[in-house]
């Protein structure tokens, strides 16, 4: 991916994703010290790294090569495995579980607002979103923490809201902002891919604000910090959004 990316300070109060990118300091200069060089990474993706230098430089570039490595393999036809209701876990662990994520009240006259590149940008309530065709299925969530559990979900698919909304389906990126502060983007192949689902119910049950009332993105393609929860606009764009957590040094493609 050739976008540059901006990279905000991490503070104590992010050490986590701080840790994270510690180890994979790590692990590069590793690779550095077999003989990799910055000069034949920044080649191999097309990124521009002017403005970085040295270790983070090179970390740039491997996350951007491994972004379009997983895209280039990514097929739209690929589906993410299903599982019976037995194999269903309970209690489901839910991620994002730092105390002031716990739970999130849905704002009084929630509504879902789309913007960007869409013929129609009418904001959609939440009983216009449950009058669409639903799609259930039963997935693995797979969270970057290391952990992964299976979990019945059901809602709308993404590509056929993108296409009511009259989406540009060749734009580049679908970028989700939540309610809470948080965010995320995936690319347009991923957005149709029909198991991309905006979530209304888990356990066929209206969602709890510990699964991301009233409206999430469940795309179990990927890692679950891409299933942005408490969900309150949509943008499709051609200009990189970025996210929380791909802001702060995560893979954007994210695939599993």
């Amino acid at each position: 991916m050739s976008d540059q990316r901006n990279k905000p300070a991490v503070s104590m109060a992010e050490i986590r994703p701080e840790l994270e990118r510690l180890h994979r300091r790590g692990f590069l200069r590793g690779a550095l010290s077999l003989g990799a060089s910055l000069g034949s990474l920044t080649l191999l993706t097309g990124c521009d790294l002017s403005t970085h230098s040295g270790v983070d430089g090179a970390l740039e570039a491997i996350l951007c090569f491994d972004d379009r490595v997983q895209a280039a393999l990514f097929s739209r036809k690929r589906l993410a495995k299903t599982y019976p209701a037995s194999a269903i876990t309970r209690p489901f662990r839910f991620n994002a579980y730092y105390a002031e994520w716990q739970v999130r009240p849905v704002p009084d006259n929630w509504v879902l607002s789309v913007a960007g590149l869409v013929a129609d940008r009418r904001p959609w309530t939440l009983p216009a979103l449950m009058a669409l065709p639903q799609q259930g299925q039963i997935t693995r969530h797979i969270c970057i923490e290391g952990w992964s559990q299976i979990g019945q979900w059901s809602g709308v698919p993404l590509g056929a809201f993108l296409r009511r909304v009259g989406a540009d389906l060749s734009a580049r990126y679908v970028y989700f902002k939540c309610f809470d502060g948080y965010s995320t983007s995936i690319d347009m192949a991923s957005a149709l891919q029909p198991q991309t689902i905006l979530a209304l119910d888990f356990e066929e049950k209206p969602l709890a604000p510990q699964w991301g009332a009233p409206l999430r993105l469940r795309i179990p393609t990927k890692l679950g910090f891409k299933s942005a929860k408490n969900l309150e606009a949509i943008e499709v764009t051609n200009k990189y959004p970025g996210g929380y957590w791909e802001n702060r040094g995560y893979d954007w493609f994210a695939g599993v």
